[in-house]
């Protein structure tokens, strides 16, 4: 935890430059065009709206951009701050920062480069607390979730959390690669039960992947075919009567194509995926290539609101867990069979 004059300092830093805004430089210019650069983008934007002493500076922003430059740029980086990790610690969910990485960063991110397009509006409630419960794939970075929740943002004006996995917010690696708590600064809730709960509770929108990590985990061999779903959103939702979105998302699967996934290197590393692919030699030369993401056009097709169930359930007894993992595989069915149907449509276009 940080002290409270701290805090005050940051929360007065962000209020001062959010008003200012960010103004892009040739050499942001540079880096949004040229995929190493993106995790300097990021780095550059959070250190215009916050005040972030062991923050990467200019010169080993350059070595990023030359081959195996991020090796030298993390070393130089580690003797600056006297042989230690980055300090930790920050501000909890700001939506006003959200909102200012959206339009300064996402924007031609999403636009220009996923040109992520919503279908379907017409099924988005006005307002109100829900699960947005959508099919996750891409081992890679969650830009399919990343851009729903920015598309929808531009849509209904929503603030949309996303649901992460842990290892984003305290993998060692990303203590190096991006800036103190990004993810939960950005609103991202962790994948744990109790933290789940706790937002739904407080009535958020939240963007969710029933799939859990065994969706971008299944290569792509087995992609657009959905795993396993986890039943904690629909027990939720029964509980705190708080209805469930589901949206398809077409073209996810091409983020980071022809992957494999080695479960015992993966687990060698502690990450929640490792993707094999021909684009790894790429990843080794320039590490800060995580971030990034191949060209390719995301689809996200919103489907009706499910239906309340009327009767809350706990799932005390066998039968009530039985009544819920019935109407979680039916969810998955529905959500499969438009997933099968949309790509049918795809392939018929294409002919």
């Amino acid at each position: 935890m940080i002290n409270q004059p701290s805090e005050s300092l940051i929360n007065t830093h962000l209020d001062q430059n959010i008003n200012r805004g960010y103004k892009f430089s040739w050499f942001d210019r540079l880096c949004l065009w040229y995929p190493p650069g993106w995790l300097i983008l990021f780095n550059r934007h959070w250190q215009h709206y916050h005040q972030d002493p062991d923050g990467w500076n200019w010169l080993e922003y350059l070595l990023f951009l030359i081959p195996c430059g991020f090796y030298v740029a993390l070393f130089s980086r580690w003797l600056r701050l006297g042989c230690r990790s980055p300090r930790t610690e920050a501000e909890e969910f700001n939506p006003n920062y959200q909102q200012a990485f959206r339009e300064e960063i996402l924007a031609p991110i999403v636009q220009h480069y996923f040109r992520g397009e919503l279908h379907q509006v017409e099924n988005l409630p006005s307002t109100g607390p829900m699960i947005v419960a959508m099919n996750h794939a891409g081992m890679c970075f969650p830009w399919d979730f990343i851009s729903l929740g920015y598309l929808l943002g531009q849509t209904r004006g929503w603030i949309a959390q996303p649901i992460a996995e842990g290892s984003l917010f305290e993998h060692p690696w990303m203590v190096w690669w991006l800036p103190p708590k990004w993810s939960q600064v950005l609103g991202a809730v962790r994948a744990d039960l109790s933290d789940f709960e706790a937002a739904v509770a407080q009535g958020k929108i939240l963007l969710y992947a029933p799939e859990g990590i065994r969706g971008p985990c299944k290569g792509w061999r087995q992609r657009y075919q959905l795993q396993k779903f986890d039943l904690s959103f629909v027990q939720l939702s029964d509980r705190y009567h708080i209805p469930i979105l589901p949206v398809v998302c077409i073209g996810s699967e091409s983020l980071h194509p022809w992957t494999i996934n080695l479960k015992k290197l993966r687990k060698l590393f502690k990450l929640p995926f490792l993707p094999i692919s021909p684009l790894i030699f790429a990843l080794i030369v320039f590490p800060s290539m995580g971030v990034w993401a191949m060209r390719t056009r995301l689809h996200y097709f919103v489907e009706p609101v499910e239906k309340l169930n009327d009767k809350v359930f706990d799932c005390v007894s066998s039968q009530e867990r039985k009544l819920v993992y019935q109407r979680t595989k039916q969810f998955q069915q529905r959500l499969q069979f438009r997933v099968n149907q949309l790509l049918n449509k795809k392939l018929d276009v294409l002919e």
